[in-house]
Order: structure tokens, then sequence, then C-alpha cells
């Protein structure tokens, strides 16, 4: 029983390091849609279109009516107007009124409406601003996955180096017991594998900044189990380089978020210049007010028939006896008159339309409209400085196509040049036709032709996506 548990434990535990010693490998297409869904950058302009819309909220509010409503109650204590007789008396007065007011704009210079215009357009803008950070994400993700895929290719090449080297080392302790090389030329081949060492440290450092590097593009805090596949195939799937330049740039013309940026943030003043001369114009606001009021004191306002003497008579004749009216009338406070009756009697409508007239207003609408003018003409050169810039990137980018692929074709045919030396230095190395100097030499040529195979290959694959990229062919396929 204790056996069957031990052998279980042990499947267990070989089976969780087999899981944790699979590591996930992440393709670019992987690597680009993780960081458009999670970088900051792209958040932020996410919340830029958010306010966008907000903004476009408040530009439909103004084509609606203002609604507003009011109450207030006051006490006034002292030497007062009554409010029955109008003769100042020594009292507490009460005061409570209420009111609502209703205003909605008629005309406005058309202020309202290209106000809305222009948030539509802003919103437009916003979404441009987004799909530009996610390029600009997409691009630099792409430039750090290329790097990490020169840097496990280095890695390698600095190992197998290291290995040939070792290799080359134990021949060579061979060769000095036999007599064939002098021991001198052994402590060369040590130095030359302590060199070695020290290049695979670097390539494995520089392999771990550059995941780093990519992991923080991707808001990832797992860096260090963090890798990518290993594609590295060399080639133009989409046969970019078959177009010409002007083509290329025709084609951006048509797509580049940088120009629709520029040219929707051009509409956008032309909206300005609107809005702004609209205050030239007379403005007209149609408006209705309900008002009520209630007021009230704490002293005899008046007097009603005593119910104990029914020959009275209701009424008060000035000049009447006090007498008289204590003994046929009862007093009645001005608290306890009825309060919503009052509302009712009180109540009162206004409405009617009210037109303003701009006449002089110490220049502030006609310098608000020259500013405008201002930054429509800096809209219309940002257009222009941003075709212009378009035009010499495509060219550019075309170029440096160009000469990366001259470079890497050139670097394979040096490699393989390089190659043939090193192996004939080898076979003469081996009989003690050279000596550890030459050898030496011929490796480390070998070394630096390998390199820069690896650089100018991947140099070559970033410059097809940046061309892909102005053709108008995403990095990934939605």
């Amino acid at each position: 029983m204790k056996k069957n548990s031990c052998i279980s434990f042990v499947f267990i535990v070989l089976f969780g390091l087999s899981v944790q010693g699979q590591t996930k490998k992440w393709t670019l297409e992987e690597c680009v849609k993780y960081a458009i869904q999670n970088n900051i950058s792209i958040k932020q302009s996410e919340l830029d279109s958010k306010t966008a819309n907000i903004d476009k909220k408040g530009a439909i509010g103004n084509f609606l009516p203002s609604l507003n409503a009011s109450a207030s109650h006051s006490w006034n204590i002292g030497l007062n107007q009554d409010i029955t007789t109008g003769l100042l008396q020594n009292q507490t007065t009460q005061f409570t009124s209420a009111g609502a007011n209703v205003g909605v704009d008629i005309y406005k210079g058309l202020q309202n409406q290209n106000t809305l215009r222009k948030a539509n357009l802003s919103i437009m803008a916003a979404k441009y601003q987004l799909l530009k950070m996610q390029e600009d994400v997409a691009l630099n993700v792409a430039n750090a996955f290329l790097q990490v895929l020169f840097n496990k290719e280095n890695l390698k090449v600095q190992k197998e180096q290291l290995g040939i080297n070792e290799k080359q080392y134990a021949r060579s302790e061979e060769l000095v017991k036999a007599g064939s090389i002098p021991r001198g030329d052994l402590l060369d081949i040590k130095a030359t594998v302590a060199l070695n060492n020290q290049n695979v440290i670097a390539a494995d450092n520089a392999l771990l900044i550059s995941k780093l590097s990519l992991a923080q593009l991707l808001q990832l805090k797992d860096f260090e189990n963090f890798d990518v596949v290993d594609d590295t195939d060399v080639k133009d799937e989409n046969n970019i380089m078959a177009q010409t330049p002007t083509a290329i740039y025709d084609k951006a013309k048509e797509g580049r978020t940088e120009l629709k940026i520029a040219r929707t943030n051009l509409e956008i003043a032309q909206k300005n210049v609107a809005i702004a001369k609209g205050a030239y114009q007379p403005t007209l606001q149609g408006f209705y007010s309900f008002s009520s009021r209630v007021g009230y004191s704490d002293r005899v306002v008046g007097f009603q028939p005593n119910t104990s003497n029914p020959t009275s008579v209701v009424g008060y004749v000035e000049g009447t006896n006090q007498d008289v009216l204590q003994n046929n009338f009862s007093p009645v406070l001005g608290k306890a008159l009825p309060f919503f009756d009052q509302f009712s009697d009180n109540k009162g409508h206004s409405f009617g339309a009210q037109l303003s007239i701009p006449i002089f207003n110490g220049f502030s609408a006609r310098n608000n409209v020259e500013r405008s003018k201002v930054s429509l003409e800096r809209s219309k050169i940002a257009v222009e400085q941003q075709d212009l810039d378009l035009q010499r990137n495509v060219f550019t980018a075309f170029a440096d196509a160009k000469g990366a692929l001259n470079a890497y074709e050139s670097s394979v045919v040096a490699l393989e040049s390089r190659q043939g030396a090193y192996d004939y230095a080898k076979e003469k190395y081996a009989v003690g036709l050279m000596n550890s100097f030459d050898f030496n030499q011929s490796q480390t040529l070998l070394t630096n032709a390998q390199s820069d195979v690896l650089r100018t290959k991947y140099d070559y694959i970033f410059k097809i996506k940046i061309l892909e990229f102005y053709f108008g062919i995403p990095l990934i396929k939605n």
C-alpha cells in the first residue's frame, strides 16, 4: 500500500514539473492583440473617446429647454408693514414663495447646430486617435518581438560557438601532449573559451531584457516565464517590394490614420470659426415663468362673526366701537389663514420672447473669430505638413527596406565564405599548419558573420512590416 502511495506521489510531482516546464509561447499576433487590450496608453485614448461622447450629449442638451425651480421662506421680526392694513406694526411676518422658470433658445446664430456638428467631428477624431495609438503600440510590439527573436538566435549562436571552442580546447590538449602544437596555443584557446563564456552571459542577459521590454508593452507581470515562438523565416508574404514607392504613397494617402486625424481637426477648426461668427448674430429666446407667495403674521388681522350672537353682522366698519367688535366678532390671527388657498390666490404667470442684438462687446466676439481663423490656418498647414511627412516616410521606408534586403543577402554570402574559410583553417590547425592566433581570427570572423546575418535578417523583417503598414496591410488579421 505504501509502495503504491509513493509511486502516485512521484507521478504527481513529475506531472506538476512537466506542466510548469511547458511555458506558453506567444505569437506576434497574440502579443499585438493582448497589448491593444491592456496597454495603458490605449486605455487613456479610450477615455478620450468617452469624453467626446459626453461632450456630444452636452451639445444635444443645448437644443432642450432649461427648467429651474426655486423656493424661499423668510422671517421679518420688528417694525414691519402689515400685510393686510399696510400699516407699520411691531410684529413677526413670514413669507413663503415658490416659482419655476422655463427658457428655450429659438435662434442663437446657429451656434448650437455648429456645436453639435463639432461634437460629432470630435468623436471621429477621438476614434482616429485611438486607432493611431493602437497602430503605434502594434509597431512597438512587433519591433520588441523581433528583438526577442534576434536575441534568442544570437544566444544560440554564442552557445554553439562555445561548444565548438570547448571541443577544440580538448583537442588542443591532445595535440600539445603529442607535440603537434606548442603549449602557448593551448593557452590562447583557453582564453578564447573564457571570452565565449562572457559572450554567452551577455547574450543571455540581452534576451532577458528584451523579454522584459516586450512583457511591459503587454502589461505582463510574470516576464521571467514569458517566451515567444521561434518563427524566424525571412519572407515577403505580400510581395510588398514589388510595389513602387509612389504606389505605396498613393495607397497610404487613402487610409493613413495621421492624415485622417489632420483632416478631421481641420473640419473641427472650420466649425469653431462658424461658432465664433454666430456671436455676431442676434439671439432670440422664449421664456415662461410661474410664481406664487404666501405672507402671514402673528397679530390679529381680521374678525369673523361670533357664533354665540347670531344677530351680529359680518364686516368691519372704520371707527366701530371696540366693545362692539369684541361682543359680536372673534379675532382671526394671520397665521391661521389658509396656506394653500393663498398660494392659489397669489399665483402668477409670465411668458414671452427676448431678443438680444449684439452691438458692442469690447471686441470679444471679433477677437474670438480672429483666433478661430488663426487656428484654422494652423490646421490647414498641419494637413499639408502631414502629407509631406507621409510622402517622405514612405519613400524612406522603401529605401530602407531595399537596403536591408541587400544587406541581408550580402551577409548570407559572406557567412558562407567565412564558414568555408573557418573549416579550412580548422583542418590546417589540426595538422599544425596554422598557429592559434590565425585560427582564432578565423573563428572570430565567422562569429561576426553569423551575427551580421541575424542582425540584417530581423532588420529586414521589421522594415517589411513598416512598408506593409503604410500600404494598409495590418500587422494582425482582424
